[in-house]
C-alpha cells in the first residue's frame, strides 16, 4: 500500500464535488420520503385519538342510560314475593 504521492487534479476535484451532489440530492430525497411517512403517521394518529374520544363519549353516553339491572332484579323479586305473600294470606 503506498501513500498518495500526487496532488489530486482538477477532474478529480470536480470528480468529488459531482459525486457529493449526488449523494446530497439522494440524501434529500430520502429525507423528503422520511418526513412525507412521518407526517402520514402523525395524521393518523391524531384520526384515531379523535375516533378513540368519540368512542369514550359514546359509551360514557350508554352507562350513563343503562338501565340499573341488579335494582330492576332485585325489585322484581321483591315484588313476585309480595305477590306470594299476598295470594298465601289473601284465602
Amino acid at each position: 500500500m503506498t501513500p498518495l504521492t500526487r496532488s489530486p487534479s482538477a477532474d478529480d476535484a470536480a470528480a468529488v464535488a459531482l459525486e457529493l451532489e449526488r449523494m446530497r440530492g439522494t440524501m434529500e430525497a430520502g429525507f423528503a420520503r422520511v418526513d412525507g411517512s412521518l407526517a402520514l403517521l402523525v395524521q393518523r394518529s391524531d384520526q384515531s385519538d379523535r375516533q378513540l374520544a368519540d368512542h369514550e363519549s359514546r359509551l360514557d353516553a350508554l352507562e350513563r342510560g343503562r338501565w340499573p339491572l341488579p335494582s330492576l332484579a332485585a325489585l322484581t323479586g321483591l315484588l313476585a314475593l309480595l305477590t306470594a305473600l299476598y295470594g298465601t294470606f289473601a284465602r
